[in-house]
C-alpha cells in the first residue's frame, strides 16, 4: 500500500501554481546545520514548506468569493461567487425551470389533483439556499451538492388540498363545552383521519422538484384537548362561570351580567387543531345584556344629512361613552372562574362615530343632478296615495355610497299594515285586486326615473304588465314583495342622496350628488305589435275592479348619455305590454 510518506502529494492550482511573494514570506527562514543529518532535516523541512505553500494557495482559491469552489445547487455551479452573484445565477436558473411554475401533481387517498405553486406559497428561498451553499467546509477535491431550501405556506396548502381533493378521511369530532340553559355539557373528542398541514407541507416540499406526483399522507388526527381536559374545563370554568352573576362597575353605574348571559357569551369550542381556549365573546355578551347596557352607555351618533330649504345639510355626529367589552373580556373570564371575586372595575371609554362630518363632505353631495315627478288622483285621503307617501318617507334621506347597490325591498322591508300601508289595487296574475301596499309601484317608477336620469346603473327593474299613461312607456317599474324588486348601483365616484317630496296629487324624487353627465335624455321608437283588449265579465264582489281596458304594444326606449356636447353612450330598453282586458263586474248576461 502506498502511504503519504511513500510519495509526495501534488496540489493542482488553477492558473498560477507558483507561490506568491506573500506565501514565501510566511515561511520561516532556513537554519544552517553543521552535520549531514541536519541537511536531511533541512531538505525534509523544505518539502513541508513547499507543501504548506501549495496548500495555502489552494485554500485561497477554494475560498474565493462567498461560496466555496465545487458547490452546486440544482446542478448549477455557484462556486467562487459572491452571495449576490450566486443569488442572481440561481434566480435565473429557477426562472428557466418549468417545474417551478407548473402545477404540482398530488395524490391524496387515491385521488389525483393539482395545486398551483403560487396559490400555496411554494417557492425556492433563494437567499436561504445561498446561505446554505456558503456554509460548511470547502472541498479541495470533488464537489458538494446543496439541496435548495424550499418554502411553503402549510395553511394555504391545506386549504388548496381540501378544495382540490374534496373530503378525505374521516373528520375528527372536536371537543367542546356547551350549555343547555345553565347546565354545562361536555363534548368529548373522537380521533379522525385526514390531512395534517405540517405533514402535507413536508411531503410537498420533499417531492416538488422530482417531477413525479407527490403522495400526501393521510394521518390520524387527535384533538389537542383531551376528554379528561374537557371534563376538567366543565368543573373549573363552565360550572363556576354560571354559578352567580358577574358585575362590572363604572362611573355611570353597575352592569350586572346574569348567569344566562354568561352562558350565552362563554365560548368553549375548539379550533381546527381541537384545542379549547375558553373566552368571553364581547359581541355575544353585548347582545345578551343590551337592555342593561343602554342604562349605562351613551351611543355615538353618526354624522348625517338633513334637508333645509330644499338643500342637503350635514349634521355633525357626536361621540359616545361605552364599556369596552373586548378589553374587559379576559378579566371577566377570570372573574367567572372565581367564587368570590366576581366584580370587575371598568371605566367608560369614548367611542367615535363611525361616520364623521368630514366623511360626508368627501362624498361630493353638492348639487341636484336629477328630479322626476308623477301625478296621482284621489288626494291624500286615498289609501293608494297614502301608500305612495309612506314609501316616499321611508326612502327620504337614503344615502348610497360609491359602488354600493340600493334595493327598494331591502330598504323598506316587507310593506305591511304594521308599517302603515293600506289595501289598494294591485295587479296579481293579470287581474286588479285589493292588496296591502297598492300604489307603491308609482313611487317605484318615480324613483326609477330619478336614478335613470341621474345616469346611475340599472341593476333590476320590471315594467308593469299593462301600460298606464301616468308613466313614461318602457322606462317605468313595478314592485312586489318579495319577488319583484327595484335596484340601482351607484357607479359614480360620489355619494348619492335621495330626497322625496309630495303634494296632494304628486310625488317627486330628486337625486343629489356631483354631476357626471351633462345630461341624460330618452328617445322612443314608434309602438309596434299593437293589440286590442278583450272583454271579461267577472262575478260582482269586493275582489272585482271594473276597468275600461288598455291596448297592448311593444316599444323601445334608448337612454342617451350626453357629455361634451355629444352623445357618448346609448342604452336600450325594450318592453312588451299586454292588453289589459275590459273587466265588467256582474253576473253574465
Amino acid at each position: 500500500m502506498t502511504t503519504a510518506s511513500d510519495r509526495q502529494p501534488t496540489v493542482r492550482l488553477p492558473h498560477q501554481a507558483l507561490p506568491t511573494h506573500d506565501q514565501v514570506a510566511l515561511a520561516p527562514p532556513a537554519v544552517p546545520a553543521p552535520r549531514r543529518r541536519g541537511r536531511r532535516a533541512l531538505i525534509a523541512g523544505g518539502t513541508v514548506l513547499a507543501l504548506a505553500a501549495g496548500a495555502g494557495a489552494g485554500a485561497r482559491h477554494v475560498f474565493k468569493g462567498d461560496v466555496p469552489r465545487g458547490v452546486t445547487v440544482l446542478g448549477v455551479d455557484l462556486g467562487g461567487l459572491t452571495r449576490d452573484q450566486a443569488g442572481a445565477v440561481l434566480r435565473a436558473r429557477l426562472a428557466a425551470d418549468p417545474r417551478t411554475s407548473a402545477a404540482v401533481r398530488v395524490r391524496v387517498e387515491n385521488r389525483d389533483a393539482t395545486v398551483s405553486p403560487a396559490a400555496i406559497g411554494l417557492v425556492v428561498d433563494v437567499d436561504a439556499t445561498v446561505n446554505a451553499a456558503a456554509a460548511g467546509r470547502p472541498a479541495l477535491f470533488g464537489g458538494r451538492a446543496v439541496a435548495p431550501v424550499i418554502a411553503i405556506d402549510a395553511d394555504l396548502l391545506d386549504t388548496a388540498l381540501q378544495k382540490a381533493a374534496g373530503k378525505v378521511g374521516t373528520p375528527m369530532k372536536a371537543p367542546a363545552v356547551t350549555f343547555a340553559g345553565l347546565t354545562p355539557k361536555a363534548v368529548h373528542p373522537r380521533p379522525g383521519r385526514g390531512l395534517d398541514p405540517q405533514r402535507s407541507a413536508e411531503a410537498v416540499r420533499a417531492g416538488w422538484l422530482s417531477g413525479e406526483p407527490v403522495t400526501v399522507p393521510i394521518v390520524e388526527l387527535h384533538a389537542v384537548t383531551t376528554a379528561e381536559e374537557v371534563d376538567r374545563l366543565v368543573e373549573t370554568v363552565a360550572r363556576p362561570a354560571v354559578a352567580a352573576p358577574l358585575k362590572v362597575t363604572s362611573e355611570r353605574g353597575t352592569l350586572t351580567v346574569p348567569p344566562a348571559a354568561i352562558a350565552k357569551s362563554l365560548v368553549m369550542t375548539a379550533d381546527r387543531t381541537g384545542r379549547i381556549e375558553p373566552r368571553i365573546d364581547p359581541e355575544r355578551l353585548r347582545t345578551a345584556v343590551a337592555s342593561r347596557l343602554a342604562r349605562i352607555e351613551a351611543p355615538a351618533k353618526d354624522a348625517s344629512f338633513t334637508f333645509a330649504g330644499g338643500k342637503p345639510k350635514i349634521v355633525a355626529g357626536a361621540e359616545g361613552r361605552g364599556l369596552d367589552l373586548a378589553a374587559l373580556a379576559p378579566q371577566l373570564l377570570t372573574a367567572a372562574q372565581s367564587r368570590d371575586a366576581r366584580t370587575v372595575e371598568a371605566s367608560l371609554t369614548t367611542t367615535a362615530p363611525a361616520t364623521s362630518a368630514a366623511d360626508l363632505e368627501k362624498l361630493g353631495v353638492k348639487e341636484k343632478v336629477s328630479t322626476f315627478t308623477t301625478k296621482f288622483t284621489g288626494g291624500l285621503s286615498s289609501p293608494r296615495s297614502q301608500n305612495i307617501v309612506t314609501a316616499a318617507k321611508q326612502v327620504r334621506g337614503a344615502l348610497v355610497l360609491p359602488g354600493k347597490t340600493f334595493s327598494l325591498n331591502g330598504h323598506t322591508g316587507e310593506r305591511s299594515y304594521a308599517q302603515g300601508y293600506k289595501d289598494a289595487p294591485v295587479i296579481v296574475g293579470g287581474d286588479l285586486q285589493p292588496g296591502v301596499g297598492g300604489g307603491v309601484s308609482q313611487f317605484t317608477t318615480t324613483l326609477f326615473n330619478a336614478t335613470y336620469y341621474a345616469g346611475l346603473e340599472d341593476v333590476e327593474h320590471k315594467p308593469h304588465s299593462y301600460y298606464f299613461d301616468r308613466y313614461p312607456a318602457v322606462i317605468e317599474s313595478t314592485i312586489f314583495w318579495p319577488d319583484l324588486d327595484f335596484r340601482f348601483r351607484n357607479d359614480s365616484p360620489y355619494g348619492v342622496l335621495i330626497h322625496t317630496a309630495h303634494t296632494s296629487d304628486s310625488i317627486t324624487v330628486s337625486v343629489w350628488s356631483t354631476r357626471v353627465w351633462d345630461k341624460v335624455t330618452t328617445e322612443w321608437s314608434p309602438r309596434r305589435n299593437v293589440t286590442l283588449p278583450r272583454t271579461i265579465t267577472k262575478p260582482d264582489g269586493p275582489d272585482c275592479i271594473a276597468t275600461s281596458g288598455l291596448i297592448g304594444f311593444t316599444q323601445d326606449a334608448w337612454r342617451l348619455f350626453h357629455s361634451g356636447g355629444k352623445v357618448v353612450k346609448r342604452e336600450k330598453f325594450t318592453w312588451r305590454y299586454d292588453p289589459e282586458p275590459r273587466f265588467i263586474c256582474g253576473a253574465p248576461a
